[in-house]
C-alpha cells in the first residue's frame, strides 16, 4: 500500500464520521487556542516592556556613581564626615562608623574622562534639583531634571505632544510632562506653550560672619527665575528616575548653574562646600550602541567608579519572562491534554466500528504497518486541522481582548499597545505541538488496530 493510498483511506474514514471528527478537531483547536493565547500574552508583555525601555534609550545608558559606602546608622544620607567630627555623630557613637577607601571624585573632570572613552557618544551629570514652581497663584514643589542637548529627538522626546524641544541649550526654557501640564491646565494643557513658569530654589552663600567652611556663616536665600514653557512630553523621559508626575525639565546647562548654588545635597550644605568643589551624585554615560554597554561599563569600573546599566538586569528580566512563558504554556496545555483524550476516544470508537473492515484489509494482504499508518494519518490530520483552527481562534480572541484592554487603558490615561504577540516561531511551534500530541494520542489506537487478528475481525458483526 502506497502512502497516497493511506492518505485517501484516512481522509475517507474521517469523512464518514464527520460529526465525531469535527467535535474532536474542535477540542484540539480549543486546546491550541488556549496554548497560543497564553504564550502570546507572555511574549506580548515582554515585547511591550523591552520595546518601551529600548525606545527610551535606557539600554544604551550607564549610570555611574562614586561608589562610596553609606555609614551605618545614617539611613543612606552619606553624612559620615559630619558625624565623625564630634565623635558622637552616629546613632551608635564613634564605634558605629566603618572606615572605607576614599571614593573616586565624581566631578566635571570625571565626566570629561567618561566622554573620552571609546564607544561613548555623551556623558553628563544626572541632575535632579529640588525646586518649587509658581503658576496662576499656586506654589508647589517639584524636581527639575537637567536634559542634555543630545536627547533631542530621542526616547520620549521623539513624540512631543505640544511645542518643541529646547530651542536653545542654555536658554531659560522648560518642558513639562503631560501629567504636570494637565495639573496646571486640565482642560487645555497645550495652551501652556509660551507662558512663563517661575522656578525657585534655595541658594546658599557665605555671609559677613562666616566662611564657606563654617556652616553657621552660610546665608540661605530664595532665588526665583522665569522660564518659558516650550514643550510638553507625553510620558516620563526617565522611568524610575524619581521624576514623578509633576516633573519639569530644563536645559542641562541651566541645571548645572542652578545645581552649583542650590541646596540639593544636605552633606554639601552642612559642610559649606564651595560651588567649584561640588560633586555629582550620579553621571549618565550614553554609548553608541547597546552592544558596547558592557565594554564601556568595564572601563568605568576600572577607573574606580560604580557603573550600572539596565543590561545587567535585562538577562534577569528575560529569565523571568521565560519562566512566565513556561507557566502560561503549561496552563494552556491543560486544554490540549484534555482534547488528546478525545482523539483516543475517537480512534478507539473507529476501531470498534471498522473491525470487520480491518479484518478484510489484512486478509487481502494489508500489513500491520499499513493499518497502523492509516490510524496515525487520521490522528495527524485531526491535529493539523485543529492546530490551524486553534491558531486562528487564539489570534482572534487575543485581538478581541486586546481591543477591550486598550479601551480601558486609554480611559485610565495609559498608552495603548499590543498585549498579545503571535510571532512565526509560536505559530510553527503550536502546529508542531498539536501534531505531536495527536500522534501520541493516536499511537495506542493505531497499535490496537494493527494487532487485530484478521480471523476474529472477519467474524465481528
Amino acid at each position: 500500500m502506497t502512502f497516497t493510498d493511506t492518505l485517501l483511506l484516512a481522509f475517507r474514514n474521517l469523512r464518514q464520521s464527520r460529526l465525531r471528527t469535527s467535535l474532536t478537531t474542535l477540542g484540539v483547536a480549543i486546546g491550541i487556542a488556549s496554548l497560543a493565547g497564553m504564550v502570546s500574552l507572555g511574549v506580548g508583555l515582554q515585547e511591550q516592556v523591552v520595546g518601551r525601555l529600548t525606545q527610551s534609550g535606557v539600554f544604551d545608558s550607564i549610570t555611574v556613581t562614586s561608589g562610596r559606602a553609606n555609614i551605618p546608622g545614617m539611613g543612606g544620607m552619606g553624612l559620615g564626615r559630619v558625624a565623625g567630627r564630634g565623635g558622637r555623630g552616629g546613632r551608635g557613637g564613634p564605634g558605629n562608623t566603618t572606615p572605607t577607601q576614599p571614593a573616586a571624585p565624581l566631578d566635571d573632570a570625571a565626566v570629561a574622562r567618561f566622554a573620552a572613552l571609546s564607544h561613548v557618544r555623551d556623558a553628563y551629570p544626572t541632575l535632579r534639583i529640588p525646586m518649587s514652581y509658581q503658576y496662576d497663584g499656586r506654589t508647589n514643589a517639584a524636581l527639575a531634571a537637567g536634559i542634555p542637548e543630545s536627547s533631542r529627538g530621542e526616547g520620549a522626546f521623539q513624540s512631543i505632544t505640544h511645542g518643541t524641544f529646547f530651542p536653545d541649550a542654555t536658554g531659560a526654557s522648560v518642558m513639562l510632562t503631560l501629567e504636570m501640564a494637565q495639573q496646571l491646565k486640565a482642560d487645555a494643557p497645550g495652551s501652556l506653550i509660551g507662558q512663563t513658569l517661575e522656578l525657585s530654589y534655595a541658594d546658599s552663600a557665605p555671609n559677613a560672619q562666616g566662611t564657606p567652611e563654617f556652616v553657621a556663616g552660610v546665608q540661605v536665600t530664595r532665588v526665583s527665575l522665569p522660564f518659558t514653557i516650550v514643550g510638553i512630553v507625553e510620558r516620563d523621559p526617565a522611568p524610575g528616575a524619581n521624576l514623578g508626575l509633576s516633573a519639569i525639565m530644563i536645559p542641562l546647562e541651566q541645571a548645572r548653574a542652578i545645581n552649583a548654588r542650590a541646596i540639593a545635597n544636605p552633606q554639601a550644605f552642612l559642610q559649606g562646600a564651595a560651588p567649584q568643589t561640588r560633586r555629582y551624585t550620579a553621571v549618565t554615560v550614553r554609548v553608541t550602541s547597546a552592544a558596547n554597554t558592557q565594554d564601556v561599563q568595564d572601563q568605568i569600573k576600572a577607573m574606580g567608579f560604580t557603573a550600572f546599566s539596565l543590561n545587567d538586569a535585562l538577562q534577569g528580566a528575560k529569565r523571568a519572562f521565560l519562566v512566565l512563558d513556561i507557566l502560561l504554556a503549561l496552563v494552556g496545555s491543560i486544554a490540549l491534554a484534555v482534547s488528546s483524550l478525545g482523539i483516543v476516544n475517537t480512534m478507539v470508537m473507529s476501531i470498534l466500528e471498522r473491525t470487520r473492515e480491518i479484518g478484510i484489509m489484512k486478509a487481502i494482504g494489508g500489513s500491520d504497518r499499513d493499518v497502523r499508518g492509516i490510524f496515525l494519518v487520521e490522528a495527524a490530520t485531526i491535529g493539523l486541522i485543529g492546530g490551524m483552527a486553534g491558531i486562528v481562534l487564539g489570534w482572534g480572541v487575543g485581538r478581541f481582548i486586546n481591543i477591550g484592554a486598550n479601551i480601558y487603558i486609554e480611559r485610565q490615561g495609559g498608552t495603548a499597545g499590543d498585549l498579545f504577540s503571535l510571532p512565526w516561531w509560536l505559530i510553527l511551534g503550536a502546529m508542531a505541538f498539536a501534531l505531536f500530541v495527536s500522534l501520541v494520542a493516536g499511537s495506542y489506537p493505531a497499535r490496537r488496530a494493527a494487532r487485530l487478528d484478521p480471523i476474529q475481525a472477519l467474524r465481528h458483526e
